[in-house]
């Protein structure tokens, strides 16, 4: 992937509706992103249903598409799991892996989110490895053990190739709560995690490393100024057309 653009990815959870989402993806191809952003790669990652009419809609457009899970298995009977040749056919470029909510509400756990990372990597779909401490880790000073922890499980799976990966901080005091962490704050954990990543070598010392946790219009300049911060994981802001491509202009 490489550090040369900022990347804004729109993550809308389980949202929307045919309706909702032809009126949502109306807007961000009006935006023309590919001119207004030039230098600002942006996706996003919309429910399994819908993959194939965004697809339809944003072909041709600077906007890509994800998932917001992939299977750790190839295929089989793993019934409700969408692999990631599956994905793949509908013109997928990434897959979110390790979502706080993965973790917290279907027992995800380190090694799954590194297995679904390998398997999304092994179909040419980018990973976007979610990490992050809750409220109690922070408070706790347990951040960095958290976040490294959970990093160096998908390290020890990947090896080399976490330099084809994009890896997300998300705090999980910050997702939907309207609380976000200071530009500081954010900085800090970035400039840990790339450190973390410099230990496997110069390739994934340049992955992206995304903030996620109530971005908006009005703080995303500041937090896409840090050094470490390159692009967002954006949650409610990307349900809105003009939040979100105003999130992408900022960057």
């Amino acid at each position: 992937m490489g550090r040369s653009k900022k990347l804004v990815v729109g993550n809308w959870k389980m949202h929307g509706s045919r309706a909702a989402n032809a009126e949502l993806l109306k807007g961000l191809r009006a935006a023309d992103l590919g001119a207004t952003a030039p230098h600002v790669s942006v996706a996003v990652c919309a429910p399994f249903p819908y993959l194939g009419e965004v697809a339809e809609v944003l072909q041709g457009s600077a906007v890509a598409w994800g998932a917001q899970d992939v299977s750790a298995h190839e295929q089989g009977a793993y019934t409700g799991e969408v692999s990631g040749a599956m994905l793949r056919e509908f013109g997928v470029s990434y897959a979110i892996v390790g979502h706080s909510e993965r973790r917290a509400y279907h027992l995800e756990s380190d090694q799954t989110v590194a297995d679904k990372a390998k398997a999304a990597l092994a179909q040419g779909l980018v990973p976007i490895v979610c990490l992050g401490e809750t409220l109690d880790e922070r408070e706790g000073e347990q951040t960095e053990a958290v976040v490294g922890r959970q990093l160096a499980a998908v390290i020890a799976t990947l090896g080399a190739d976490m330099a084809r990966v994009v890896v997300a901080y998300e705090p999980v005091w910050a997702i939907g709560t309207g609380k976000t962490a200071s530009p500081e704050q954010a900085q800090a954990v970035h400039a840990f995690l790339r450190e973390q990543l410099r230990a496997v070598g110069p390739a994934a010392a340049d992955v992206p490393l995304l903030y996620g946790g109530s971005v908006k219009p009005d703080n995303a300049s500041t937090l896409f100024a840090q050094a470490d911060i390159d692009g967002g994981l954006i949650g409610g802001a990307a349900l809105k057309a003009a939040d979100f491509v105003a999130i992408a202009q900022a960057a």
